[in-house]
């Protein structure tokens, strides 16, 4: 017992001294440097699907910014999980959703702490791969949650849904509303973000659609998940496009802040709002007629899967290869390509509906 102690107290202080090198000299690592990353990290050893869950084991959560409503909703989702499982549970992030090496640094930290799996909102899919491959080789296992990292820097990525889904879905949402025609806008969370890129490359597809052939993408817009600058976002893309039917907004900040800004505007009703965001931000601007539908998934049971999938990781269940399967909770998942797992089909919120939620 005493010899394993000294030798993964070695390789701590190794790593610590390996990533301070690496910081000074180049402060974490560009999209470029990671750029022929395969698929996701596979540790050595095979799966167990039928291995016990270990306990006592410490996921430390990462979300892209702390005291952002949705992370924290999310991580409560994984706290609750990992104590009925038996495990700990630790949060730390920067206060801001666009502080990259902040996140580097809270990488760091966990590494140093040797907590055994760590759970990460990726703000960038490249700058957070050297630390998170370091804490890899320290047996740190890595899931990402909600934004991934390249896949060759974590075990696995737990998908809020199918990305095309929600991509094509936002764009159909808007369509319906504006009657399939005029000029819309995006309003995006940081230019960087993975997901946000994503889904929009995504909505850029589903534009192509001859049937939207009356609709065209003006801008778009970043409002770095500040609700301030989302808000100011808003009201700039109104004051440049007077011709504005519609805004898709997929981050929770930027469509509460859009229809804060529309709501009390003389574009009420008249422009059209949708994207991502929750029921208890988005209820009252629902009733009183500035946002017809939007849509997201349940942030708690996101948080949840994320916990759940670094347990796995961690008993050895799964390692994050395509076509392992777990069970977490009462459900049952399959990892997919670059061991991706979605946790479902985004609901849409509506007059009809929106009282039934209360997230």
């Amino acid at each position: 017992m005493r010899t394993a102690f000294v030798r993964r107290t070695c390789l701590a202080l190794v790593a610590v001294t390996s990533l301070a090198l690496a910081l000074t000299a180049c402060g974490g690592t560009t999209k470029s440097d990671v750029k022929d990353d395969g698929g996701a990290a596979v540790s050595a050893g095979k799966a167990d699907p039928g291995a016990a869950i270990k306990k006592g084991l410490t996921v430390g959560f990462l979300p892209k910014q702390v005291n952002n409503p949705y992370f924290t909703t999310a991580d409560k989702g994984g706290q609750k999980a990992l104590a009925e499982l038996g495990e700990s549970y630790k949060e730390v992030g920067p206060s801001s959703a666009t502080d990259t090496s902040g996140q580097v640094s809270y990488v760091n930290t966990l590494t140093q702490q040797q907590v055994d799996a760590m759970a990460v909102s990726a703000q960038d899919p490249g700058a957070l791969c050297t630390a998170l491959k370091q804490a890899m080789k320290n047996g740190i296992k890595v899931v990402t949650y909600d934004s991934d990292t390249n896949p060759g820097c974590r075990n696995a990525f737990v998908s809020q849904a199918s990305a095309e889904d929600l991509g094509r879905t936002e764009v159909r949402l808007m369509a319906e509303q504006i009657g399939y025609k005029g000029e819309i806008a995006i309003l995006s969370a940081a230019q960087t973000a993975t997901n946000q890129n994503t889904w929009i490359g995504y909505m850029k597809d589903e534009l192509k659609d001859p049937k939207y052939k009356n609709v065209k993408l003006v801008k778009i817009a970043y409002g770095n998940d500040d609700a301030q600058a989302s808000f100011q976002q808003t009201q700039g893309l109104l004051q440049e496009h007077p011709d504005l039917k519609g805004i898709i907004s997929p981050t929770t900040v930027g469509i509460k802040a859009a229809a804060q800004y529309l709501s009390g505007s003389k574009y009420k009703g008249k422009v059209k709002l949708t994207g991502l965001g929750t029921p208890d931000d988005m209820r009252k601007y629902v009733k009183n007629g500035t946002v017809d539908a939007f849509e997201l998934w349940d942030p708690a049971k996101l948080g949840d899967l994320a916990a759940r999938t670094a347990v796995a990781l961690a008993s050895g269940q799964i390692t994050g290869k395509e076509g392992e399967t777990f069970k977490a909770g009462s459900t049952s998942y399959t990892l997919g390509k670059d061991g991706v797992i979605n946790l479902g089909k985004p609901t849409v919120f509506d007059a009809k509906n929106i009282d039934r939620f209360d997230f």
